[in-house]
C-alpha cells in the first residue's frame, strides 16, 4: 500500500483474468477465445484503414457501427451503446444504473467481474444460489433490489436460461434494471434483444470477442431502451469520449456484414462442443449442458485442481476455479477438432496412468 493511494483503493479486490501463458506448442483452452480467426473481410477492412487517417480521432459516437448493430437487430441507433469490450460496457452499467443504495442481485456462480464492479463503485452485491443442477431459478429474483445481472448462457457453467425465464424476472422487477450479459449467446441461445421494446427495464450486453473472433480488438455493445442508453452515454462521455479506435470500428462493421463466415464458425464450435462433451463423458466426466463455447466438467474420481496441473504439464491449459461448489470442475474452451482431440488424448493418458 502506498501513501499516495486514494483511501478506497486498498480495499479493492481486482478481477483476475484467465492466464495468457507464454509456452511453445501450447493447446490453450482456458480463456474462451474462438479457435477460428476473424472473417477475412475484417482483416481487409482493417488494412484499408491503415493510412494517414490514423492521425485523426475516431468518430466519438461510432455512428457507423451503431447503425450496423441497429440494422442487424432491428432496433434504432438510440437503443445501441458501444464500448471498449463488454467489460467496459458493464462497468458503465454498474456506474450509471446500479448505484441506488440497494443490493444488486446476481447468481452465486457467475462472471466474477460483477462483484469487482460492486466493490469499485461501492454497491452491495447479493449472490443468489444456483439450483442444485446449477441452473438459474427465475423465482429467486424478486423483492427489493437495485438491479439484476446475470450472464446467459451463464459463465462458467455454460447453462442457458430460456427467454420465458428472462421474462419472468423482468415481470417480477418492473422498477429495476435487468441486465442480461450475452457474451456467449451465439453458440446456442436466443438473444433477449427481441424483448427490449416490450420491457423498458431490460438491457442486453454482447461482445465481439467470442462468436466474432475479435477478442484482440475489444468491442462490446449494449441494446435497450433509449433512456438506459442515454445514461451510459453520459458516463462514457464523462470518462472517455473515444473508447473505440478507427480500426475497431471498421473491423466490427465488417464482422457483422460477413454473416456466412459467422454462421459457419459458430456451427463449427457447436459441432466440436457436442463431440468434446461425448468424449469427456466416455472418460467418466460429468459435463454440464452448455450453450456456450466452453464446457464445465468434473471427473467422477479425480481432483479438479490436480487434473488441471497435470494437463498443464502436458502443455494443455484449461481453467480451474477454487470457488465453492465448482472447485472440482474444469472449464474447457472449445478448440478446433484437433485441439479437442489432443485434450482428450492427454486426459486419457492421465486417467489410466
Amino acid at each position: 500500500m502506498s501513501r499516495f493511494w486514494s483511501p478506497f483503493v486498498k480495499d479493492l479486490v481486482p478481477y483476475v483474468p484467465g492466464e495468457q501463458p507464454k509456452l511453445d506448442n501450447l493447446i490453450k483452452l482456458n480463456t474462451n477465445e474462438n479457435p477460428y480467426g476473424p472473417s477475412p473481410a475484417v482483416l481487409e477492412a482493417i488494412r484499408g484503414e491503415l493510412d494517414a487517417s490514423l492521425r485523426l480521432y475516431p468518430a466519438p459516437n461510432a455512428d457507423l457501427l451503431k447503425e450496423t448493430i441497429a440494422e442487424y437487430y432491428g432496433v434504432t441507433t438510440a437503443q445501441v451503446f458501444v464500448g471498449n469490450g463488454s467489460d467496459e460496457v458493464l462497468a458503465h452499467i454498474f456506474h450509471a444504473l446500479f448505484q441506488h443504495s440497494k443490493p444488486v442481485l446476481m447468481p452465486d456462480i457467475s462472471y466474477s467481474f460483477y462483484p469487482v464492479y460492486c466493490g469499485l463503485y461501492g454497491i452491495e452485491a447479493k449472490a443468489l444460489p444456483l439450483a442444485e443442477d446449477f441452473s438459474i431459478r427465475p423465482e429467486d429474483y424478486r423483492g427489493e433490489n437495485g438491479g439484476i445481472i446475470f450472464p446467459n448462457p451463464n459463465a462458467p457453467t455454460g447453462m442457458l436460461l430460456p427467454l420465458a425465464g428472462i421474462e419472468q424476472i423482468l415481470q417480477a422487477n418492473p422498477d429495476s434494471v435487468v441486465v442480461v450479459d450475452e457474451a456467449y449467446i451465439d453458440f446456442g441461445g436466443e438473444t433477449a434483444i427481441a424483448l427490449v421494446d416490450r420491457y423498458p427495464n431490460l438491457l442486453v450486453t454482447q461482445t465481439l470477442s467470442k462468436s466474432r473472433s475479435l477478442a484482440g480488438l475489444r468491442v462490446g455493445l449494449a441494446v435497450g431502451h433509449s433512456d438506459l442508453i442515454e445514461a451510459l452515454e453520459r458516463i462514457k462521455n464523462s470518462f472517455n469520449s473515444y473508447p473505440l479506435d478507427r480500426l475497431a470500428i471498421v473491423g466490427a462493421v465488417a464482422a457483422f456484414a460477413d454473416q456466412t463466415y459467422f454462421q459457419q464458425t459458430c456451427q463449427a464450435v457447436v459441432t466440436s462442443r457436442e463431440a468434446l462433451t461425448k468424449g469427456l463423458e466416455e472418460l467418466d466426466f460429468v459435463v454440464l449442458p452448455s450453450a456456450a463455447n466452453f464446457v464445465l466438467a468434473r471427473h467422477v474420481e479425480r481432483d479438479g485442481e490436480e487434473l488441471a496441473a497435470e494437463l498443464r504439464a502436458q502443455k494443455v491449459v484449461v481453467r480451474h476455479f477454487r470457488s465453492p461448489r465448482i472447485e472440482q470442475f474444469l472449464r474447457i474452451t472449445i478448440g478446433t477438432p484437433e485441439q479437442n482431440q489432443a485434450l482428450l488424448h492427454a486426459l486419457g493418458k492421465l486417467l489410466t496412468a
